[in-house]
């Protein structure tokens, strides 16, 4: 079940993020996550997850209640997971500027589609990492994605991350290629789509493969670059989330985006058991899986 194997991967790769977020690369090349830890920066349990797993399961339950994608109903979702810590396993302890704006935007009346923050400095990586569940809906549109990108954060170039982190997935899904070979399929689909944007100017270095130098940052394109520098350097799951997660900085994030990728690549089997079972209310996040896969299989 690829939505398990990815949402799973994500789940898993937030998680070994949570007790070191925000702690440098040069103190985690001295003392390395090697494997699932507990207390660390939010002093939470062994296993916890954060708004990045529960911002993508939000997403999935609403599209799993309504049938489809509702935006109103989505945001809905997301204002119960900050407000009365709905998809957190203890309690809300995360989550950023530009997502709580839009989410107090939309508590005082605001229409969903224009909530998001629009401007340069919403550029943060707060809709890449819940945009996965996207990837697996048959026929869905860029517009639909963008879309799902922008109840949170609604500039271009977040945007065409997503949808450039969605055709990616996708091709994942549907064909058995190197991991190189899929990130360029996918970029010369966003070079087409997106022909004439100035944004594009942005995606360079991820269009030209130039990622020997990458950081961890909660700037999406740095998240982006960071993510498929470790799935381009490594050969399994195991090795590429903990590369993303020791980038340091914003490691729950960069962890999440690189799990759900590798899931995917690699398969559930691939992601480390101990890990999995180590994550506290798991089996929900199965039957999610399943509910979900159910309504894609439409």
């Amino acid at each position: 079940m690829k939505v398990k194997d990815g949402i799973t991967g994500l789940v898993v790769g937030d998680a070994l993020g949570v007790p070191v977020e925000f702690t440098s690369k040069e103190v985690l090349d001295e003392n390395p996550v090697t494997g699932m830890m507990g207390n660390g920066t939010y002093s939470m349990p062994k296993g916890t997850w954060s708004d990045d797993s529960s911002m993508t399961l939000a997403t999935m339950q609403s599209i799993v209640q309504k049938d489809g994608i509702d935006y109103e109903d989505i945001m809905n979702e997301f204002s119960l997971f900050v407000h009365e810590d709905k998809y957190s396993q203890y309690h809300t302890f995360d989550y950023g500027n530009t997502t709580i704006n839009a989410i107090i935007n939309f508590d005082n009346g605001i229409d969903a589609l224009k909530c998001g923050g629009a401007g340069e400095r919403d550029n943060g990586n707060g809709s890449l990492m819940r945009i996965l569940p996207m990837a697996f809906i048959h026929g869905i549109d860029y517009k639909s994605i963008e879309n799902v990108s922008a109840l949170t954060h609604a500039h271009e170039r977040s945007k065409i991350a997503c949808v450039l982190y969605i055709e990616i997935a996708r091709s994942m899904l549907s064909e058995k290629l190197e991991i190189s070979e899929h990130i360029e399929r996918a970029c010369e689909k966003i070079k087409e789509h997106y022909d004439g944007s100035d944004e594009l100017v942005h995606f360079k270095r991820i269009f030209e493969n130039d990622l020997d130098e990458v950081e961890s940052s909660g700037y999406v394109m740095k998240t982006l670059e960071c993510v498929l520098n470790c799935l381009l350097t490594t050969s399994c799951y195991k090795d590429a989330v903990l590369k993303a997660v020791n980038y340091g900085r914003d490691t729950d994030t960069v962890g999440a985006i690189c799990g759900g990728l590798a899931g995917i690549y690699y398969g559930f089997d691939d992601i480390p058991s101990e890990w999995i079972e180590d994550i506290p209310q798991i089996d929900d996040v199965f039957g999610l899986c399943e509910d979900f896969e159910n309504f894609c299989k439409k």
